[in-house]
């Protein structure tokens, strides 16, 4: 820090006299001002004074003054200018010596103590030649950037245009852009939509017809349609149907079915997500029926008719799904099963199915992996609705589920005799209809062959849109291609004798026997 040498204003008389003479011009007032303080008997006083009026004299014609207003009065009461310093020039004298005194040193040792320029005084107190200034001297702030000010044809002018009515490039270019999308291309769903595609392609593309494909958008129609918006347009229902189709049949990644339907990743996953919540709550309750005492007697009669088995309303069959690693409740997941012949830890979750005489679903139960066929058989909420009072309605089933008096099993002891080997054909055959449905399944929609990676919030629906989607195939009459039923199902536990369950009471075993007997003979006796 240096000393601050501040312009103080040119002094006025406060009364003045009669006698006093006033100079015409602001020169002899700076004559006479200088003279009198040339005479003063202090050299360091003289040469501050002189120093200052240095600072008013080098002010250039043509630019604002910075000490205008002192110079002004000095030019309107210049003569009176010697009877107030004459009065007051003890005063100014030692007001003056105050200001040029230099710091003590033992404040600021490190810090300069000469006097700051004259030249520096003013380019930090006033502004530079640039912006008005005579000294030519910049300061700190004079060398900040300032906005440019607008004319006033600019100011007046609509946002993004310039004066002439001329819009910028960038601004029309941004009135002209209404959404950010990217262009993809269509042209593969554009063929198998159009007409010109072969029924057999779109057949092989979706596994169903086109009637079919329509049939099942309309009735999905009013929860996956959307709306357009100032944006966009919305996603026709039949390209929201086939981007779920697509990826249940070919079980494709989503950055393929994207390219494939021109759509993208996040929106062919939220179309799939939907289209799944849409089959399993809007479609499965008038798909996936139970039957009624009437329909169960109709059933009950084509599968005596088939396999000679009386009573029988349905065929049960249990298979796995895998799925990734959950992130709770790993342990009830954990699939032995599938450990042992994908040699690595798997995990899965039990799907049972009841199926008809036609193949159809008429129910599905869905449960952790972790769990036998018996042990999901206990937990089906159907099971307290089938035997006891009488009823002669049974479901047919493999070794793995226990016999009961409404789950008919072959025997699993050695040593079978003619009748209980005959038997055990007849049940195998009868619940042969529940794995075929099972392996058309898996072989329509690959989608359930391979590990899934939907969230096990999400994983019910998907299963249940699945099964849906099967009863409307079957009940369709479309049929698989030849290349699909290669596939064959790697989790059957037909052969697999239950061991968790308690032994079957006397009156259950009797009565099989009798059913086995009575085949033999030509005659049922269900009791």
């Amino acid at each position: 820090m240096g000393t601050f040498l501040a312009p103080f204003p040119s002094p006025q008389p406060v009364f003045p006299t009669a006698d006093t003479e006033f100079p015409s011009t602001a020169a002899s007032a700076d004559a006479e001002y200088s003279s009198t303080i040339l005479a003063s008997p202090d050299a360091e006083f003289s040469s501050s004074i002189v120093a200052l009026l240095a600072m008013h004299d080098d002010v250039g014609p043509g630019s604002s003054q910075p000490n205008a207003p002192f110079a002004a009065d000095a030019d309107a009461d210049s003569a009176n200018f010697p009877l107030l310093f004459a009065a007051h020039e003890h005063d100014h004298h030692q007001a003056v010596d105050t200001m040029m005194m230099p710091l003590p040193p033992q404040v600021f040792p490190d810090l300069p103590v000469n006097p700051i320029p004259s030249s520096v005084v003013q380019g930090s107190i006033f502004p530079g030649a640039g912006e008005g200034g005579a000294t030519g001297s910049t300061s700190r702030s004079g060398n900040r950037r300032r906005p440019q000010k607008r004319s006033s044809s600019q100011s007046n002018d609509a946002p993004g245009e310039s004066s002439g009515g001329q819009a910028h490039a960038p601004d029309r270019a941004r009135a002209s852009r209404r959404v950010w999308v990217r262009k993809r291309s269509t042209e593969w769903w554009d063929h198998l939509d159009g007409p010109s595609c072969p029924d057999a392609e779109f057949r092989r593309a979706f596994r169903m017809s086109r009637a079919t494909f329509g049939a099942l958008c309309d009735a999905l129609g009013g929860a996956v349609a959307k709306e357009d918006t100032a944006l966009r347009t919305a996603i026709p229902v039949r390209q929201r149907v086939a981007v779920c189709l697509w990826r249940l049949a070919t079980a494709e990644p989503l950055r393929e079915v994207s390219r494939r339907f021109g759509l993208g990743i996040s929106t062919c996953h939220s179309i799939v997500l939907q289209v799944y919540h849409a089959l399993a709550t809007v479609l499965r309750p008038t798909t996936i029926t139970w039957p009624e005492p009437d329909s169960a007697a109709t059933v009950a009669t084509r599968f005596e008719a088939a396999y000679g088995l009386p009573g029988i309303i349905g065929a049960v069959y249990t298979t796995r799904v895998p799925v990734v690693v959950p992130k709770a409740n790993v342990a009830a997941y954990y699939d032995r099963g599938l450990t042992e012949r994908s040699q690595k830890a798997s995990y899965s979750v039990a799907v049972q199915v009841v199926a008809d005489a036609d193949g159809a679903f008429t129910d599905v139960w869905i449960e952790p992996g972790s769990l036998s066929d018996a042990a999901v058989l206990g937990r089906w909420a159907l099971s307290g609705l089938l035997g006891g009072h009488g009823q002669e309605q049974r479901l047919v089933g493999g070794t793995s589920y226990p016999l009961m008096d409404w789950m008919l099993v072959p025997y699993a002891h050695q040593n079978l005799t003619w009748t209980e080997h005959a038997f055990n054909e007849l049940v195998a055959a009868a619940r042969g209809v529940a794995r075929g449905a099972v392996r058309r399944l898996k072989a329509r929609w690959r989608f359930l062959q391979r590990r899934s990676e939907v969230k096990m919030q999400d994983l019910p629906s998907m299963i249940a849109a699945c099964c849906v989607l099967h009863n409307v195939c079957e009940r369709a009459g479309e049929e698989l291609d030849p290349d699909l039923m290669q596939y064959e199902l790697d989790d059957d536990d037909g052969d697999v004798v239950a061991h968790d369950t308690a032994p079957p009471a006397p009156a259950v075993q009797a009565a099989r026997d009798r059913i086995a007997h009575g085949l033999l003979h030509g005659s049922h006796a269900s009791n």
